[in-house]
């Protein structure tokens, strides 16, 4: 109707209703409307394709109700329908979206102002553009639009190039080169002059990278020198991360031709009253400058301040650095390191140990300004510089720690804890928050010991922040006063944290207070769940539903059989999924996509962490997907499902179109199989076919699925695009994932250094190719594929500047690593010699020392023992030795550690015997007793572990639920009396990783109610050993707890046969069918905004 709705309307609308013999009451007439608004919001498809049968001014009222309406709620006569949450619904589906993505490209130019489409386009891409911007729908864009749509159209492009795929890029780049060059004046083009004006350059912003060199050799030098005196040219320029440095060298050349001397640092450009300092000017393109000769260490040090960006690039990081290095040495030149060390910027991350270590520590003070603020620091070069500051300030205080930045991770946790507690207390409070997450937990331990031992901790206690609160003691906890819910919004929690602040929280304020918080969910335990009244759980539901990633599995199978119990009518579909697989009998029909779209943004591992409920839910996603993926809009609906789905189905029900935009999806799934990632080769083979045909973009935008490919493919990759294909390697990960793919990279570095280094100094190292910094930095991962012999070879500069590098190789065998430390000992002297700081830096390298080299080593600091601690592949003669050396080094015995030093030795705390554990202090033990239940120790040194925490937490069968959770694989040591006396409500807090470390002879002892009560994520964890020890009745009971059967209360037993069915949509009316959906919902399209 074109008519503005009158009062009499909707008794016409009636009398129309009942004409056609259709019985309508006013309330029916509203669930009906409402039914299909709904249905249509999942199913996309056919609303884009009532949609198109919009004429253009209903296409129009649409539009502005979607886009511009302020109302909240839609009055038609009697009718209302609530606007504001069909809105929102609207904007959270992906598949409606890409419909009004689509919809618009299709009608919008033509009916609406081009400003109002731009505006629209730019609303809905902002949901998901790497979806719905692929390449062939950037045809479908305008090639003639006015200047302002046109510009507001490439800005908002311009704003999501990197959620957009590298084809859509290049397309998105064609396209607006198309508009540009229609809008130059072709005639004064020709094959010598470019159509790049600097207003165009301007305009195309980070798409200018995609400007083939030839066409930047041929741009006027009026307009270059135009676009560089620009305002914001150097936002522009600071931007283009994506630049090689063949661009890059292009654009310099002509920057320079035009009349600028890069060399003078001086040089001030004037245009009308705007002026500037040229070198800032250059953004990113300074990251590539390479005219070195005749330069002066004033110009040296201005380009080496601007560097400090280039750590955004994407890629070239080998040839940065070197650039810095040579820098470096131009900014030295007749000067100390201690006269300029403040105006390096951060190429002072470039210096070796040894070259920090002759740094004064005058000079470390005067340039500390500078090196708080650099990133990018190892852990030995922290240690180094920290040193020196302190030992110029003397005193460590709050003031002093806080000018430090960066470098505050490199204070010693025994300084820490020689330090006032109000200073501390300050420092938890105080300006340096950002870095104090960065602290190792033996620092934070040190921090923490120190204020509780003040009788201050109260009063710091609701000051410390985030992560940096989980450090904190159970018992630390319990001996507090004054908590309270506001306090608990910044904090970070561990699960035992929480259920012990819960408890004492909700003594004294309502559960909304508590659950609003966020971090407090963790502690709401089943029984508490089970007792909320109906209303107040559908209420408060909310809080659970967005917090679900902080939630266990138990507490999500908790709130499922919850909700079934109070309105199963209502249930959120994503929760079927938890109960037992019965229940998904009820996904059919109309239930189907919201159940897969609720599952696609949830963590499938946290609902269903055991195999085979895993794959009863996808087996019903399958069916409800009619057995295949067809399109986008499929893809769109599955959402992180899709790293679920079996290979087979991968391969014989995924067609190509959804494959295009699947990609994007795949290349973020965490976990896939080996099985999986081979069907998603073959598509890809299907989609793009042979890799010799490759261009770059297909090549970045398969990205890591290249380590898939055959070794010949790969050559053909690495030869026609290197630094693409070093890019892609960097992100892959342990060699073991792509072995194929490192060597290669590997070949391609090697064969592109044509100098071959020897050293003459050794006769075996004639002929021998040596490693550079340079091929270092590049490989990475590929590093693994040095012969031992060429890591024998390598200079002693070398070594000592890539130590660390080396040391994060995961894929060095023991031979190279040996190798690697007979370096260290070259480089560095005898071992007794060795620095802190050098053996910290020597991370997988350490583990090449033998028991005999460890001795010899100076241990004294728990930081250094903390670091070592992190390699997980000491054998356990190492880490005795490792123990020894370290409390033999800091003067101490076993009883006089403190807890930060019990936090500190970690994984080689499993090397203490029985009488050493028994000596331990209990006050330190308690307060390092969370950490000490992440170890994966043998059972007979958990025991003694048990038998300490009994000291802390008296005997193991008085423990809570916060207690089992708080000391994790500690409950590993429980023998059968204590484990069999658990209370069958106990047994779902357990950690996870405790389950494991229960001997199978102590796991099978436990009752069949007890492992019914495991809860899904606990009895996923059971191990094939531990099953065997079972018999039929206690299999079965595992079979429960996996299946998220619920066993706490009677009623529940009743199965999901009595209950009644879950409410689907209401079907639409059949008089609706015919008409367009707006029409249909509102009845007029002119009613009053």
């Amino acid at each position: 109707s074109s008519n503005v709705w009158t009062a009499d309307m909707l008794t016409k609308v009636m009398a129309y209703f009942h004409a056609q013999e259709v019985m309508f009451t006013l309330s029916s007439l509203q669930m009906s409307i409402k039914s299909y608004l709904k249905n249509l919001l999942y199913q996309p498809r056919q609303l884009l394709s009532e949609f198109q049968q919009l004429d253009q001014q209903q296409f129009q009222t649409a539009m502005k109700y979607l886009f511009n309406s302020r109302k909240d709620h839609l009055e038609v006569g009697n009718i209302s329908l609530d606007w504001d949450k069909t809105r929102e619904r609207i904007f959270q589906s992906p598949g409606v979206n890409r419909t009004l993505f689509l919809v618009t490209l299709d009608k919008c130019f033509l009916a609406l102002s081009v400003l109002d489409c731009v505006d629209i386009l730019s609303q809905v891409l902002r949901v998901s553009a790497v979806n719905y911007l692929q390449p062939d729908v950037i045809g479908s864009l305008p090639n003639v639009l006015q200047e302002d749509a046109f510009r507001n159209l490439s800005t908002v492009f311009k704003d999501l190039y990197d959620k957009t795929s590298a084809k859509t890029r290049r397309a998105l780049y064609g396209w607006m080169k198309q508009i540009l060059q229609k809008s130059c004046n072709m005639s004064e083009f020709n094959e010598s002059t470019s159509w790049v004006s600097a207003e165009n350059l301007w305009i195309l912003g980070r798409y200018m990278v995609h400007l083939p060199l030839e066409e930047i050799m041929k741009i006027s030098l009026n307009e270059i020198r135009l676009f560089i005196s620009y305002d914001n040219a150097t936002k522009q320029l600071d931007t283009v991360y994506g630049i090689t440095p063949e661009l890059a060298q292009a654009f310099l050349e002509r920057i320079n031709s035009s009349g600028f001397d890069m060399r003078n640092t001086s040089t001030i450009y004037r245009q009308d009253s705007f002026s500037f300092s040229f070198m800032a000017v250059l953004g990113l393109l300074v990251c590539f400058y390479d005219d070195m000769e005749q330069m002066d260490a004033a110009v040296a040090r201005a380009l080496l301040h601007q560097m400090i960006k280039c750590n955004q690039l994407r890629g070239f990081q080998a040839e940065v650095q070197k650039l810095k290095s040579q820098l470096l040495n131009i900014a030295m030149q007749n000067q100390t390191l201690n006269d300029i060390l403040g105006s390096l910027s951060d190429a002072v991350v470039g210096l070796t140990s040894s070259q920090l270590e002759s740094l004064s520590p005058d000079a470390v003070h005067n340039a500390i300004a500078t090196l708080n603020q650099v990133s990018g620091w190892a852990k030995s070069q922290v240690m180094i510089l920290s040193s020196k500051y302190l030992s110029y300030e003397k005193v460590l205080s709050f003031y002093t720690v806080s000018q430090m930045g960066a470098l505050v991770t490199g204070i010693s946790t025994q300084s820490f804890y020689s330090m006032n507690p109000k200073d501390l207390s300050q420092i938890i409070q105080g300006t340096t928050p950002q870095y104090l997450s960065d602290l190792s937990p033996a620092q934070q331990q040190g921090i923490l010991r120190k204020i509780a031992a003040s009788g201050d901790f109260s009063s710091s206690v609701k000051d410390i922040q985030g992560a940096f609160f989980k450090e904190i003691s159970l018992s630390d906890l319990w001996k507090q006063t004054g908590y309270n819910s506001s306090m608990m919004k910044e904090k970070e929690l561990r699960r035992s944290q929480a259920l012990c602040l819960y408890e004492l929280l909700s003594k004294k304020y309502y559960p909304v207070d508590l659950l609003s918080t966020g971090q407090l969910v963790k502690g709401v335990t089943c029984q508490l769940i089970e007792s909320m009244g109906t209303d107040f759980f559908l209420n408060t539901f909310k809080f659970f539903e967005k917090n679900l990633h902080l939630l266990s599995p138990y507490q999500v199978n908790c709130l499922a059989w919850k909700f079934w119990k109070v309105s199963n009518v209502s249930i959120p579909p994503f929760l079927l999924s938890v109960l037992p697989i019965e229940y998904l009998e009820y996904v059919s029909g109309p239930l189907c996509v919201p159940f897969i779209e609720s599952l696609g943004k949830t963590e499938m591992d946290l609902l269903n962490p055991s195999l085979h409920k895993k794959n009863a839910v996808l087996q019903k996603v399958q069916e409800c997907l009619n057995g295949s993926i067809a399109d986008e809009y499929d893809v769109d609906l599955l959402g992180n499902l899709i790293c679920h789905l079996p290979p087979a189905f991968l391969h014989s029900r995924m067609s190509l179109k959804a494959m295009a935009t699947a990609l994007y999806q795949f290349k973020l799934c965490q976990q896939l199989s080996h099985e999986q990632k081979t069907e998603i080769k073959y598509k890809l083979l299907e989609l793009y076919g042979s890799p010799n045909n490759w261009t770059a973009e297909t090549t970045l935008d398969v990205g890591p699925f290249i380590a898939l490919m055959s070794k010949g493919e790969l050559n053909v990759l690495a030869e026609k695009f290197p630094d693409i294909i070093l890019q892609i390697a960097k992100t892959i990960g342990p060699i073991s994932s792509a072995e194929e793919l490192l060597s290669t990279v590997f070949e391609s570095v090697s064969n592109a250094s044509a100098n071959i280094e020897s050293s003459l100094s050794r006769p075996d190292c004639l002929g021998t190719r040596a490693p550079s910094s340079d091929e270092i930095i590049k490989l990475a991962e590929a590093n693994a594929f040095w012969s031992v012999q060429e890591l024998k070879c390598m200079d002693a500069g070398t070594f000592d500047k890539n130590v660390e590098l080396l040391g994060t190789v995961s894929g060095f065998n023991g031979s190279q690593l040996i190798a690697l430390k007979e370096k260290a000992k070259q480089v560095w002297g005898s071992l007794p010699d060795w620095k802190s700081y050098h053996i910290v830096s020597l991370g997988r390298i350490a583990l090449a020392l033998t028991e005999h080299e460890i001795q010899e080593l100076d241990l004294h600091s728990i930081d250094t023992i903390s670091v070592l601690s992190q390699q997980t592949e000491w054998t356990l003669t190492q880490a005795r030795s490792i123990l020894q050396g370290f409390v033999e080094d800091s003067g101490q015995m076993i009883s006089t550690l403190k807890s930060f030093d019990l936090v500190g030795l970690g994984a080689i705390l499993c090397a203490l015997n029985s009488t050493e554990i028994m000596s331990i202090r209990t006050a330190e033990f308690s307060a390092a007793v969370a950490r000490i239940g992440l170890l994966f120790c043998s059972t007979p040194v958990l025991r003694q572990f048990k038998k300490m925490t009994e000291s802390v937490f008296s005997t193991a069968t008085s423990w809570n639920s916060s207690i089992l959770q708080d000391i994790g694989t500690i409950a590993g040591g429980l023998n059968e009396d204590e484990l069999k006396a658990f209370d069958k409500n106990l047994m779902p807090y357990f950690q996870p990783i405790a389950i494991r470390c229960i001997p199978p002879e102590i796991f099978q002892t436990l009752s069949p109610e007890q492992i019914a009560n495991l809860g899904p994520e606990n009895a996923a964890m059971v191990t094939r050993l531990q099953r065997e020890h079972l018999n039929a009745s206690q299999l079965q009971s595992l079979q429960l707890a996996l299946d998220g059967a619920r066993t706490s209360t009677p009623e529940t037993q009743t199965g999901a046969s009595t209950t009644q069915a879950v409410q689907t949509p209401a079907p639409s009316a059949p008089c609706l069918s015919g008409l367009g959906i707006w029409l249909c919902a509102v009845f007029t399209l002119h009613l009053p905004f």
